[in-house]
């Protein structure tokens, strides 16, 4: 299926609905995605502006609420309208807007909405079909709910920080000058609030409160290691451009003739047949002989864990791959991706994203005419649609709003329609016509049929049955799921059904195992497809057509069905056919090159990052066509690239790029906007300071401690509590001009101190501060226990086991998290039985094709 034509019947998925966008930088992406869909999102912004306005690079690098790159990255296609909240005459507009509002963003913090009397409880009053969306830093209660918090803290808070950077230096954040923690908690939080839709038009009629936590979110980009600790596994050790696990540095990025690359060199059954082909090449071109070109690639990670393969004999790999790609350019590398399929794609800088021929064959970038007042009007390339729908197609938005550019123009549609007179739910053609309390799960009623492996396909289908969609997962035993190859596992036992992160990433699905390779095994499939309402699938591009079930084959089937492929790439342009995971993505996408030290290489943002972030979208996607769906009975087809979502995630950067033709380098944990801003070495020590947390061990020597001066009050509360008054006064330049010396002043403070008791220190003045987590840190964290982060499950063959639960909250109906990713084959028998109605001599013919396999 290709893209549509619009039409006044499918100009959008959510052009009949409502948003008040209330949020700044810590949310704004959220409306932006909304706003992608078709959705009308009125920016609700004080006088003064979004804070957002304010934050750096800006065009020209002139300071101006109306040239901050920031603000632009995140405000296309928004309605500004300025509201004064603090009067009562502001509130009190807002209240009417909110009236005939479907969805409310809010990224105030914890109770400050109640305070102004804004808060859900009494827009609920006012709007009983309203999704108020809160995001915030740990969430909306807790005991850390209302902690001081920046990028970097929640980050450190998060896990992923202690994976990423050099061993021998401090953690670094991921991002480098961008913030990241806000943008996936958005980003997430746009799917939470579309599933609170879907259960509003669907069942109740009631809006709800979904509750957002920015630690949480930022939690899945450390790739299901923090549940190291919980299920007996050993933890990881950071590694620039890898990771340390059980002694071996898992090297991930390599140094080429031009600069540097991603480099899958991994092993087991997903991975075999990749490493040969690399192997393959090393040996052709005369850097390896043929024994190490043909060792045992399917068993080589388990033989170096059990002994059978020195470690040694790995480094000297290690450095075979080395020379070898010393003497390959970035393009000769791509090019070995493409012709040979290889897991390797180049460290691009904001420079090359923006010369992309993938992206321009993809027609991705968007061009904005605005007019910059004196400067007169400019053109202005920015991130484009974040997927493609074949039927409601991705309109392109136009510039960001001036400020208040709208409210004339609002507060006149609000005195038109008046006061309600009918449920909003009626006006949106929803599938009820009253509101009924109810509890059951948002997506009991949808049916979705997973074809989804690794992680980013599964993470967001992984979302959908938390929240009570019957998925049903396709697996084979001749084509291991490469996630359960990979750590952490169970008691650090290389069990395919003891990988943490297959059991995250498929918790309360059901399992069937099917050998696609024999035709016969197809009808099932086809039984399987006439089943459902939602097909997902991440093979490559063209995987599906080759069995005959591409997105114009089940179109014609099945007409009303929604089928999602999701790839590195997309499914067309010259890269289309580029296999591997979100290491690669990342990397190409510009991600790695600004993350780490300036005197260093870069060390990129640990494991495969676009792999944690684009199941957000993924979600959005999906159920946007559920909702058109549900409007017009009208399926379609999403083509879905991890890569041009993620780019949005960079947006400001490339902005940078295209607009001030400047590239973002790495600059450690500095900031543009705060300083002194570090990550600083505390003591080894047992702390028992959190309160009512009990004592928490500290599992090794790696103890670091995040602190942010956000401004210019937690500063001078910091400068009291190091006992330096003499530089409490220091303006944000001049903290910026002797940043070195600032850091220099607090490593030396922190360093024989206890870092928990430093951050409950720090925390009590309100000084944004938190200890860097690893997985022991992180379980005995009371915010993440308070939360119900980590969950202990059913499982077929270890028992019991531990997993995420949901990273939102939705008030009425939250998440069900029962049991375990499926064994292989689990549910195989249920499901033909139960799902498909097949008798047992159906069944015996399967089994003695051996299909079910």
């Amino acid at each position: 299926m290709t893209d549509a034509p619009a039409d006044a019947e499918s100009l959008s998925m959510l052009s009949p609905f409502r948003v008040l966008d209330l949020t700044d930088e810590r949310g704004h992406l959220c409306g932006a995605i909304l706003a992608q869909m078709g959705a009308d999102v009125i920016a609700v912004e004080p006088p003064e502006g979004s804070k957002a306005r304010r934050l750096g690079p800006f065009a020209g690098d002139v300071e101006d609420s109306e040239r901050s790159l920031h603000h632009w990255a995140y405000n296309r296609g928004k309605r500004s309208v300025v509201l004064d909240l603090q009067t009562d005459d502001g509130a009190s507009r807002l209240r009417d807007l909110a009236a005939n509002a479907d969805i409310l963003i809010e990224s105030a913090g914890p109770g400050v909405m109640d305070g102004l009397g804004l808060g859900y409880d009494t827009m609920a009053e006012i709007n009983l079909e309203l999704v108020y969306v809160s995001i915030s830093p740990f969430g909306s209660d807790g005991p850390k709910a209302d902690w001081a918090a920046s990028d970097l803290t929640l980050q450190a808070a998060a896990v992923n920080m202690a994976m990423t950077g050099d061993a021998d230096r401090a953690p670094v954040r991921t991002g480098g000058l961008f913030p990241q923690a806000f943008h996936n908690a958005a980003s997430e939080a746009a799917g939470a609030a579309l599933i609170a839709l879907w259960e509003r038009q669907t069942r109740s009629g009631l809006g709800q409160h979904v509750d957002m936590s920015a630690q949480q979110s930022m939690n899945q980009a450390c790739q299901s290691y923090a549940l190291s600790t919980p299920i007996g596994a050993t933890p990881p050790i950071r590694s620039a451009g890898g990771v340390l696990v059980e002694g071996l540095h898992i090297q991930l990025m390599w140094p080429c003739a031009d600069g540097h690359a991603s480099v899958t060199f991994l092993f087991g059954p997903g991975f075999r047949a990749f490493t040969q082909n690399l192997m393959d090449w090393v040996h052709e071109e005369g850097y390896c002989d043929e024994a190490t070109r043909d060792k045992n690639w399917t068993e080589y990670a388990m033989m170096l864990l059990d002994g059978r393969e020195p470690v040694s004999e790995y480094e000297r790999l290690k450095q075979v791959l080395h020379d070898f790609f010393a003497t390959k350019t970035k393009a000769e590398l791509l090019d070995a991706a493409m012709s040979r399929r290889v897991l390797i794609t180049p460290v691009w800088t904001a420079d090359e994203v923006i010369d992309s021929h993938q992206l321009a064959a993809r027609e991705y970038w968007e061009t904005v005419t605005q007019d910059l007042g004196d400067d007169g009007p400019t053109d202005v390339l920015y991130p484009g649609r974040y997927a493609r729908f074949s039927v409601t197609p991705m309109q392109p938005l136009g510039p960001p709003p001036k400020l208040g550019e709208h409210t004339d123009e609002v507060l006149t549609e609000l005195g038109a329609a008046g006061a309600r007179t009918q449920p909003r739910i009626e006006a949106t053609g929803a599938d009820i016509t009253e509101h009924v309390a109810s509890t059951a799960l948002p997506l009991e009623n949808v049916k979705v049929l997973d074809f989804m492996w690794a992680m980013a396909g599964p993470a967001a289908s992984r979302v959908l049955a938390d929240y009570g969609a019957d998925i049903i997962r396709v697996e084979s035993e001749t084509r291991l799921e490469v996630a359960r190859s990979l750590q952490p596992f169970r008691d650090d036992i290389g069990d395919p059904e003891y990988s943490a992160l297959y059991n995250n990433m498929n918790a309360g699905k059901r399992g069937i195992c099917l050998d696609m390779s024999k035709p016969p095994a197809l009808e099932v499939i086809w039984d399987l497809i006439d089943w459902a309402d939602v097909i997902v699938e991440s093979f490559s591009p063209k995987a599906m057509a080759g069995w005959g079930m591409g997105p114009e084959q089940v179109r014609e089937h099945r007409p009303d069905v929604i089928m999602a492929s999701s790839c590195l790439m997309g499914q067309t342009g010259p890269l289309a056919m580029l296999a591997g995971f979100g290491t690669m993505a990342a990397a190409i996408s510009g991600f790695f090159y600004p993350v780490g030290w300036p005197d260093r290489a870069p060390c990129g943002p640990f494991g495969a990052y676009t792999d944690y972030t684009s199941p957000r979208w993924l979600v959005a996607a999906v159920m946007g066509a559920l909702e058109h769906r549900r409007r017009t009975g009208e399926g379609q087809y999403i083509d879905f690239s991890q890569a041009e979502s993620a780019l949005h995630l960079m947006a400001p950067a490339l902005l940078d790029r295209t607009v001030n033709g400047r590239v973002a380098h790495r600059v450690a944990n500095r900031d543009r906007h705060i300083a002194p801003q570090g990550v600083y070495q505390t003591a080894a020590t047992v702390s028992d300071a959190a309160p009512d947390a009990g004592s928490q061990t500290v599992m090794h020597d790696d103890n670091w401690i995040a602190i942010a001066s956000v401004d210019d009050v937690q500063w001078r509360s910091l400068a009291a509590q190091m006992g330096r008054g003499d530089l409490a006064e220091l303006t944000l330049a001049q903290r910026h001009e002797r940043h070195d010396e600032l850091d220099a002043v607090i490593s030396a403070w922190t360093r024989p101190q206890d870092g928990m008791a430093l951050m409950y220190r720090l925390q009590d003045v309100e000084v944004a501060a938190h200890i860097v987590q690893n997985s022991p840190e992180y379980t005995a964290d009371p915010q993440v226990i308070h939360r119900g982060q980590q969950v202990e499950v059913a499982h077929a063959k270890q028992g019991t086991t531990v997993v995420d639960g949901s990273r939102f909250v939705l008030s009425r109906t939250p998440a069900q998290v029962t049991y375990g990713g499926p064994t292989l084959g689990e549910h195989t028998f249920e499901i033909l039985t139960d799902v498909l109605g097949y008798d047992g001599d159906r069944i015996a013919e399967l089994a003695v094709a051996e299909l079910l396999t």
